[in-house]
């Protein structure tokens, strides 16, 4: 999954984007309001974390523009106003969630699997096609009897494939999902990857479309 995160306090920022990197996902991370909107122009996210309090426009007329643009995007808030009137404002303008600082890590990342269940359209924790089952807690996947711990690497692009099995994945659309922007990519770090989750979850668990790209079948 790649999130977008926007904060102004580089300290909080920093911390956020460490434990997201730790966690298997990829994050841009932007200062003010105006570069949010930007970003999310120009890029495709699964996710985006909100600060309120931001510079140049800040996070309630972010929130704002998104759903009059009838933009779909997941958005947790992430702020220090604590207040009722805060967290209801921020809820009846379309936020998905509201979290208050300071928060522990953990709990920022259960609020993420959450809100993206639920705009997956399913409550169920794990992702699957019917041959492999991803539980995103843990990083394992299980295939028949055995279960197999992921790199956050491997995690990342078995999640990406996992989300919508049949789909074919581009290089690019794989790479968009797990480096964020200040990620150095080589060039054939997406096979590197496929190789390794195919000797650990054997060799047809993801097939390639040649010049297309990779998919997970659509299992029964």
């Amino acid at each position: 999954m790649r999130l977008l995160l926007a904060e102004d306090d580089r300290l909080i920022g920093t911390a956020i984007q460490q434990a997201l990197k730790d966690a298997a996902y990829a994050l841009d991370w932007v200062l003010d309001g105006e570069s949010a909107l930007s970003a999310i122009r120009t890029h495709s996210y699964d996710l985006l974390l909100l600060d309120l309090g931001l510079p140049r426009k800040d996070g309630v007329a972010v929130l704002q523009h998104l759903r009059q643009s009838q933009q779909i995007l997941p958005v947790i808030i992430i702020t220090a106003r604590d207040s009722l009137e805060d967290r209801v404002q921020g809820l009846d303008l379309g936020a998905d969630d509201y979290l208050v600082k300071p928060f522990a890590i953990n709990e920022l990342l259960a609020r993420i699997r959450a809100v993206s269940r639920r705009h997956q359209g399913s409550g169920h924790p794990l992702l699957g096609n019917g041959i492999l089952e991803l539980d995103p807690l843990t990083h394992t996947v299980t295939r028949g009897e055995t279960s197999t711990t992921l790199s956050a690497r491997e995690f990342a692009l078995l999640q990406a494939l996992l989300v919508r099995p049949g789909t074919i994945l581009s290089r690019a659309e794989l790479e968009d999902r797990i480096y964020g922007w200040n990620e150095e990519v080589e060039s054939n770090a997406v096979e590197f990857i496929i190789h390794s989750l195919r000797k650990k979850l054997g060799s047809d668990a993801i097939k390639n479309v040649r010049g297309v790209g990779w998919m997970v079948v659509k299992g029964n």
